[in-house]
């Protein structure tokens, strides 16, 4: 069993079935979307960084 090993003729499958369920015009919404939400998530880890180094700089002056 190859479960984590997918080749291109499934991703092909994939998309066909994700490309029939949502149809052609909502894909860049979703995708669009999708890039919003990992943005934001990206940009949420990166502010909780700083946010520590700067209350850890606060306490030290």
């Amino acid at each position: 069993m190859t479960i984590l090993f997918i080749g291109y003729q499934e991703i092909l499958l994939i998309a066909l079935i994700v490309l029939l369920i949502f149809g052609g015009k909502k894909i860049p919404e979703l995708m669009r979307g999708l890039g919003k939400g990992v943005k934001n998530f990206k940009d949420g880890m990166n502010g909780k960084d700083e946010e520590t180094e700067n209350g850890e700089r606060k306490t030290e002056n």
